[in-house]
């Protein structure tokens, strides 16, 4: 059985980046299970794994475009530190939830300079090329209710 659409679909993987640092990894604990062709991992893993089969073992790299998108610098902001208002303390690193046009954003403080602090909201990953080095763990036609949910039922889940 290959990886196609509507297949469920565990992996186990490990993530890089291009110094070679681990960002993530699945082995040592549950397979990352997903939904194939309803883009609940990036597309550029997502394409790597269609047509893979059970066994199958290889290492992509995912290209930004991709993965988490370019870094955008528009998504860049220069806020008074008055907008933090309440806040005990600010630093760098930091997250925050904003509001945005299509609904809630995570910001980052990426720099504080007196009153000034610099927040991103790009991806964290944003700008990335990410390697992945995945075996295919198992491969099954999804059922009907994860197709309607458009997730896969496992483990816990209670509905």
């Amino acid at each position: 059985m290959k990886i196609s659409d509507k297949m469920a679909v565990s992996i186990h993987y490990t993530l890089t980046n291009s110094a070679g640092e681990k960002l993530d990894s699945s082995r040592g604990e549950e397979p990352m299970v997903y939904l194939h062709g309803y883009g609940q991992i990036i597309t550029g893993l997502e394409n790597a794994l269609k047509g893979k089969e059970i066994r199958d073992k290889f290492n992509t790299t995912i290209a930004p475009a991709d993965a988490y998108g370019e870094l955008r610098e528009d998504m860049l902001k220069v806020v008074p530190m008055s907008m933090f208002e309440g806040m005990d303390k600010v630093e760098v690193g930091m997250q925050f939830h904003a509001d945005a046009n299509e609904g809630v954003d995570v910001v980052t403080v990426t720099k504080i300079d007196g009153d000034q602090v610099t927040i991103d909201g790009n991806h964290p990953m944003a700008g990335e090329a990410l390697t992945f080095d995945v075996e295919v763990m198992d491969i099954r036609p999804a059922t009907a209710d994860e197709l309607s949910h458009q997730h896969i039922h496992g483990e816990g889940c209670n509905h």
